[in-house]
């Protein structure tokens, strides 16, 4: 997908200082493809974000006590300071296994169109118990999970006042309601959202001309919309197929969800927002240079050659989706009580 030569010399005009006028034109067809980040908590399917769910969310995303060890939260692989991801190539987990992909950024990803690599869960209800249950992560089991909220009356009192028509509140499902509630409010504002907003000093010359690459070279065929990415599902090696450094041949991507030959070594696109921050890059992790991940993508996705200087204006342009971190204040969780599951801590061999 090339930028018409009209557009192509009006972006390059306006890079090097050009017309008011010009400048809308590029942001009007910029938000052709992209649309900046809400001011507001945005909603959810089937759960309605209230501020006790927030607050009992962000208890539950920090507490260990939902692995069955009793180490591993979901701040563990999803740091908030760190890009919401651990910036490690693969996760390490339950027995200190190590997990087979690399670990998203959990900043922004109520906006993916699906979870997970691979796209196995629709959302983040979905993505908050599959961490919980897998064995080479957290572990733990659904009822053991509510036996230990319902064991703490802090818990108990909090779950009563974020699902007060229930009956019965402690429940598998509603812990992965009140972590998807809180998840939805990590949000991070960037430059290029301002600058999309329509603050012509948002973005530097470099970082201009980076769009006007990442435009024109075609990187938005698959990196667009409100998380630059996150919304579709292509081929790794469109083009060149990346060796098997790079793309391991025994993941084979959304196959092992779909079961359908012309899905193998598909993935979901990565969403873009904080690419800055969270090296390694691919869901292998194995490339720490954001440079370098550019390059290969350029390659292996468009069979673009690019120039050094065209790769440093690129990455200049995903500096400008780096954004302000909402402030988290740590919670302080609830004491465990004689009734409380006792962790169970084992070193496993890979």
């Amino acid at each position: 997908m090339k930028l018409a030569p009209r557009l192509a010399l009006m972006t390059s005009a306006f890079v090097l200082g050009a017309s008011a006028a010009s400048a809308n034109e590029l942001r009007e067809y910029a938000l052709e493809f992209f649309k900046p980040l809400p001011s507001t908590v945005p909603a959810v399917q089937d759960n309605k974000i209230t501020e006790e769910k927030i607050e009992l969310g962000k208890a539950l995303f920090f507490d260990p006590r939902l692995s069955a060890s009793g180490v591993f939260s979901c701040y563990s692989c999803h740091n908030l300071t760190t890009g919401g991801d651990d910036n490690m190539e693969t996760s390490v987990g339950h027995g200190w296994q190590k997990g087979p992909r690399n670990s998203p950024t959990v900043l922004n990803a109520v906006f993916n169109a699906a979870q997970f690599w691979d796209g196995r869960a629709d959302d983040l209800k979905a993505q908050a118990k599959g961490p919980i249950q897998a064995g080479v992560e957290m572990a733990n089991t659904p009822d053991n999970v509510v036996a230990t909220l319902s064991s703490m009356g802090q818990y108990v009192e909090w779950f009563e006042e974020s699902f007060p028509d229930e009956d019965e509140p402690v429940t598998f499902d509603n812990m992965a309601k009140a972590i998807e509630a809180f998840e939805a409010t990590l949000l991070t504002p960037a430059p290029f959202d301002s600058w999309l907003n329509g603050d012509d000093d948002a973005l530097s010359a470099e970082e201009l001309a980076g769009l006007e690459l990442f435009m024109d070279k075609g990187c938005i065929a698959c990196h667009s919309g409100i998380n630059i990415g996150g919304e579709d599902y292509y081929p790794f090696g469109l083009i060149e197929k990346p060796g098997s450094d790079i793309l391991p041949e025994g993941d084979r991507g959304r196959f092992a969800v779909t079961d359908t030959v012309d899905d193998e070594y598909v993935f979901r696109a990565g969403p873009l927002r904080n690419i800055a921050l969270t090296a390694p890059y691919f869901h292998s992790g194995k490339v720490w240079d954001l440079k370098v991940a550019v390059q290969i993508m350029a390659e292996s996705q468009l069979g673009e050659d690019l120039s050094e200087d065209e790769a440093d204006k690129i990455v200049a342009f995903l500096g400008s989706l780096t954004g302000e971190m909402p402030e988290v204040t740590l919670p302080v969780l609830p004491t465990e009580t004689m009734t409380t599951p006792r962790p169970v801590a084992e070193i496993i061999p890979n």
